[in-house]
């Protein structure tokens, strides 16, 4: 597994969000680990421009996803679609883009009274929750996305202040 970060700088918890999408993977049943992710910090100006150019709404967001393939609910995916997506640069699949406006992550932490790491290990979690098929357009999807996220943040030890 790969991850490509983008415009993180020095960031000190690049570890941790890998180590939590291979709890995300080991939690779903899921025993594919040869992908790659693209996870991009940005402000609030270009994640609302993609906001309003991918999905049509032209407001300020705090996490996107753009997946690659079509992954049911976290229920894996045909290997034959695999192997067709692997990319000849590095060997591995690239799952999508996710990008986390850094402004937004860093106000919804103080509002939540949680750190700035535990806000965006949670919103990179969420991101990929969503290239592996996950949504939330009801609240029985809500819920389940919800719960999945904090049985993969407690097994990592990612609480409310860290």
């Amino acid at each position: 597994m790969k991850i490509y970060f983008q415009n993180f700088g020095f960031c000190t918890f690049k570890s941790k969000i890998k180590k939590i999408y291979i709890s995300a993977l080991e939690t779903l049943g899921l025993d594919f680990k040869g992908f790659s992710v693209n996870l991009r910090f940005t402000d609030k100006t270009e994640i609302q421009a993609l906001n309003k150019s991918f999905r049509k709404i032209d407001k300020v967001t705090d996490v996107l996803s753009f997946p690659n393939l079509d992954f049911v609910k976290g229920k894996g995916i045909d290997s034959k679609v695999l192997a067709q997506n692997i990319s000849p640069d590095d060997g591995l699949v690239p799952l999508g883009d996710i990008a986390i406006c850094k402004e937004i992550a860093c106000l919804q932490a103080t509002e939540y009274r949680h750190s700035f790491k535990r806000e965006v290990c949670f919103l990179a979690l969420h991101g990929f929750l969503h290239l592996l098929g996950f949504d939330h357009m009801t609240k029985e999807d809500e819920e389940e996305m919800q719960e999945i996220a904090n049985e993969i943040l407690l097994k990592q030890k990612v609480g409310r202040n860290v």
